[in-house]
């Protein structure tokens, strides 16, 4: 949609990175290092680079240490603010249904804020925002495939989705592997959270929901993407993130 860019974003980043033990036993998954920033600050600086004016973080396990990283982080260029789940964590749908209040827009970015990403030929962000159509599309989901050499730690026995010639994303009543992984960076309509009560659930349900409706989308990453799920994911990272 021409000149359509979302208001806001949230940076989905209350979990405590359980498979990443003892890495994580003193800091939430977020705030690992990579380079020369934290997991959550490279998503944090591309919604900043993107002009994104109001970004929402949620925040659960060790949340005071993750709270008093983004007020002493330098050069913010948008309004951050916290969505605390104070008594659980939400799972990735009910953190964002919890947020709705502090989100701006019929339409939102959702980011990971444990899975990094390195640019293509142009900003992932404004590919996202450039082919995301409200009119057709509940979500327009950011995906790689499972077999690219530009997806590090993915499971090409696995895969999340199909994707048709038009960008329609499916996988109800497909086996594995499915030759598409969601990459945890996506454009979604504040409607698709509306029907769901408060509460834990995940994004998969507002996915599952848009599939029935023909109206969940993929664009393929022109860049590459780091799944960090276990110390080896961590030390492969760490290695091959400045050449990725």
């Amino acid at each position: 949609m021409s000149g359509f860019f979302p208001e806001s974003a949230m940076i989905l980043a209350a979990g405590r990175g359980e498979r990443l033990r003892p890495l994580t036993d003193d800091r939430p998954k977020p705030l690992m290092t990579l380079g020369e920033g934290t997991l959550l600050d490279h998503a944090l600086d591309k919604l900043c680079q993107a002009g994104v004016p109001r970004i929402v973080v949620n925040a659960h396990y060790k949340a005071q240490m993750l709270i008093q990283h983004l007020e002493e982080r330098p050069g913010n260029k948008a309004q951050i603010l916290i969505s605390h789940e104070a008594e659980r964590p939400l799972d990735t749908g009910g953190g964002v249904k919890n947020a709705l209040p502090l989100l701006r827009g019929e339409s939102f970015f959702v980011l990971s804020g444990d899975m990094p990403l390195t640019e293509g030929s142009s900003p992932s962000l404004a590919r996202l925002a450039k082919a995301f159509d409200p009119e057709k599309m509940d979500a327009l989901l950011l995906v790689l495939p499972t077999r690219s050499p530009r997806a590090h730690g993915f499971d090409p026995q696995g895969g999340d989705f199909f994707m048709q010639a038009d960008g329609r994303l499916t996988r109800k009543d497909t086996a594995l592997p499915r030759p598409y992984v969601y990459i945890s960076a996506m454009i979604v309509q504040r409607a698709c959270y509306e029907p769901f009560a408060p509460g834990v659930f995940s994004n998969n349900l507002i996915f599952d929901e848009a599939e029935a409706k023909g109206r969940l989308y993929g664009l393929e990453h022109d860049g590459a993407c780091f799944h960090i799920s276990t110390p080896q994911d961590y030390a492969f990272a760490c290695l091959h993130w400045a050449e990725s």
